[in-house]
């Protein structure tokens, strides 16, 4: 059964391909594949950023507030035909904590939901409860719509000791402001070099003793990344130039 709701920290480093290389077997030595990481190979997940009209919530997120939240849809498998299960969540981060609430639907109940409000039927507790924060979300946020779609593959790992420290690497970090559907394949422009990893480290409480010894042998330094936040400056940069290109023409 998924998780529906958790709380922990986050933590992000950019590895290149040496550093990656020289970090994975420390991490098989101490913790196991992810059961998505079927026969130890990598996995992908497609989402829908939502926003508003004007951004609001990237650019708030940004800014780096002390509170910021967000609302995207989920899946593991490019396309998603209409009645693929699909995950609704959202995600938030108060004081360097994350949490994140989530419930499972299909695709064509989850777009139908964001667009009517009209909600899936479910019997267990803790998906009402989850349900009840997402309208919420969405009475607040009323004009909310789909801005961002963001894919990536995932090697994930989860440690023999401690199973609630996670460990995630992400590569060919995919990016588009168009086609904003799951039911779209993935494609884009990246966010990252084909050489690059982007590893995060979700714990709920202190590092494991031999990880901060690697992270300080190998050199790798805690990175300011969010894939949403790093496509939409991207965004915003192309269409700053696009605008000085115009001017240019207009006035030549």
């Amino acid at each position: 059964m998924a998780i529906s709701t958790f709380q922990r920290r986050e933590v992000k480093f950019l590895l290149s391909q040496e550093q990656f290389e020289a970090l994975l077997p420390v991490v098989h030595e101490h913790m196991n594949p992810d059961k998505y990481c079927v026969n130890g190979k990598e996995y992908g997940i497609y989402n829908i950023y939502y926003d508003t009209p004007d951004n609001y919530l990237i650019r708030q997120s940004i800014a780096k507030p002390y509170y910021k939240e967000k609302l995207r849809l989920r899946s593991y498998y490019s396309p998603a035909e209409p009645d693929s299960s699909v995950f609704l969540e959202v995600k938030k981060k108060i004081g360097g904590i994350v949490t994140k609430r989530r419930v499972a639907m299909t695709l064509s109940e989850a777009e139908s939901y964001i667009q009517t409000r009209v909600k899936p039927h479910y019997e267990r507790f803790i998906d009402k409860q989850v349900m009840k924060e997402l309208d919420v979300f969405l009475n607040f946020y009323d004009s909310i719509q789909p801005r961002q779609y963001i894919s990536y593959q995932r090697a994930a790992f989860f440690g023999k000791d401690d199973p609630e420290f996670r460990l995630t690497f992400d590569r060919k970090i995919t990016a588009r402001r168009h086609d904003l559907t799951l039911a779209k394949g993935s494609y884009g422009s990246q966010l990252i070099l084909p050489d690059e990893r982007l590893m995060e480290i979700k714990v709920p409480g202190s590092l494991p003793l031999w990880m901060s010894q690697a992270l300080s042998e190998l050199g790798i330094r805690k990175a300011s990344f969010s894939k949403y936040g790093t496509a939409y400056m991207n965004y915003i940069r192309e269409a700053t130039a696009e605008r000085r290109e115009e001017r240019k023409i207009i006035y030549a």
